[in-house]
């Protein structure tokens, strides 16, 4: 009997790689990284790129506003919740320009909540995006 199992939303994005959007083990639940974009989408919410594809700009609230969304999508959908958020660990591609809009924006969703947190600057992501957000929570 396998303890594992895969569980993908119809309501995130697909996955950029051969990866489901969670798996569940007993009552916790193993997010995979999720970004900003949109399911059936090829335009990135806040992302403007160039015709070789290189982001020329990007608006980091709209972008975390998004992950936020999908990462809401995959819990719900997975039998979980946001109140049920563990622990996160959040990806930037520019710490020093997007940390302290990120970190406010996080602040308003995760009041209450008491999430663990680790930030990473990283130097880049595999889709023209500037956050990425991991995610481990539980299903009651």
């Amino acid at each position: 009997m396998n303890p594992k199992i895969i569980l993908n939303s119809d309501r995130a994005p697909e996955p950029v790689g051969a990866y489901p959007h969670a798996v569940r083990v007993g009552n916790m639940l193993f997010l995979s990284g999720v970004g900003p974009r949109e399911r059936g989408q090829k335009v990135i919410p806040g992302v403007t790129l160039d015709e070789d594809g290189s982001i020329i700009d990007y608006d980091i609230v709209l972008q975390t506003e998004s992950v936020f969304r999908n990462i809401r999508y995959i819990l719900e959908d997975a039998g979980s919740s946001w109140e049920n958020i563990l622990d996160v660990t959040v990806f930037l591609t520019n710490m020093k320009k997007d940390f302290p809009i990120v970190n406010r924006i996080y602040a308003e969703h995760f009041a209450g909540i008491n999430a663990c947190r680790t930030t990473l600057e990283i130097g880049a992501l595999p889709t023209p995006i500037a956050v990425e957000l991991k995610v481990l929570a539980w299903i009651d």
